[in-house]
């Protein structure tokens, strides 16, 4: 019988609904404007209408704000009715991410 472990994350995820826009799939190009369902300070499980494949690498801007980042997606799965759930690790992130990495929290406090 196999033992099922629950996958252990590095942080934690906060449940949060940010807009943002994400671009880059090549089935279905174009900008599509949606929400975050959780985010962490090195990606976000984000709602979408396409079908991402593991690895695909897309562009992700917060609406209004400053932060975009280019991502890789980890999964896609799929919601009930329609639509997906990707989940991003963030790659190259620029400006402001509504929660920072450690040590770039720490920099801040010693500032």
């Amino acid at each position: 019988m196999r033992t099922a472990y629950p996958l252990q994350r590095a942080e934690q995820r906060v449940p949060m609904e940010l807009a943002v826009q994400i671009e880059g799939n090549e089935g279905l190009p174009g900008v599509e404007t949606t929400f975050t369902e959780n985010v962490s300070a090195r990606g976000a499980r984000v709602t979408t209408i396409r079908r991402w494949r593991i690895n695909d690498r897309l562009h992700l801007a917060t609406l209004p704000g400053e932060f975009r980042a280019t991502a890789r997606v980890a999964y896609c799965q799929p919601r009930r009715g329609n639509g997906f759930a990707i989940g991003l690790e963030f790659l190259e992130p620029t400006g402001r991410w509504v929660i920072q990495p450690p040590a770039v929290q720490e920099d801040h406090q010693r500032g």
